[in-house]
């Protein structure tokens, strides 16, 4: 089970401060570049924002979505090109994820989780397992969530797992009770078993 440290009330600054100093670290350590995953959704742009100050040498860092919309990179409901979007005139580079893709090891895997518990875009119907061999793959979401109704490709458990640190920034009392009951594994659903193999500190901003 995860080592988590639950850290209560941090703002937007305050969580680009961490991830600012986590980057510079990872970069410190090798000559070449460090990768990290990031999710999408509206969580994470406000908090790049305030991270774009920081100083970084962007173009040491490569990004991965950690999961994405089959959609064009250009639609509003792509991932990939929000980030792109954002990160790439600093200079960073950011991936585009297919199935074909090797998945290198992460400084980093920074995460959001939704009510139902699922992680990147695995769903809870979408039954991810920790030993899956596929270090990317395309799933369909089951229900469709109606703000995003589309097929998705995502990291697997596995590569999520292959990082250095994970990172969860949660906001609603609801989810904050579904990562909690996942931290005490008194539920199956795809946060807890993450959680359940991870061997990594994890940190959740919540």
């Amino acid at each position: 089970m995860a080592d988590v440290t639950l850290i209560e009330g941090a703002d937007d600054a305050r969580i680009a401060e961490w991830l600012g100093g986590r980057i510079e670290r990872a970069l410190a350590e090798t000559h070449g570049s460090a990768a990290i995953t990031m999710p999408g959704g509206s969580t994470p742009f406000p908090i790049l924002e305030r991270l774009a100050r920081a100083p970084i040498d962007w173009a040491r860092l490569l990004v991965w979505p950690g999961d994405d919309r089959i959609v064009p990179e250009d639609h509003p409901a792509s991932n990939t090109g929000r980030i792109r979007a954002a990160l790439e005139p600093l200079g960073a580079e950011v991936v585009t994820l297919t199935e074909m893709e090797q998945v290198p090891r992460f400084a980093l895997a920074w995460l959001g989780m939704g009510a139902d518990g699922h992680i990147a875009s695995l769903f809870p119907n979408t039954d991810p397992q920790v030993n899956d061999p596929a270090p990317i793959r395309r799933l369909t979401p089951d229900p469709l969530p109606p703000e995003a109704p589309f097929d998705r490709v995502t990291l697997t458990i596995p590569s999520l797992l292959a990082s250095d640190e994970l990172l969860f920034v949660i906001r609603g009392a609801d989810k904050r009770a579904v990562f909690e009951a996942a931290m005490r594994g008194e539920h199956d659903l795809p946060v807890a078993r993450l959680l359940a193999a991870a061997t990594q500190p994890v940190t959740c901003f919540a």
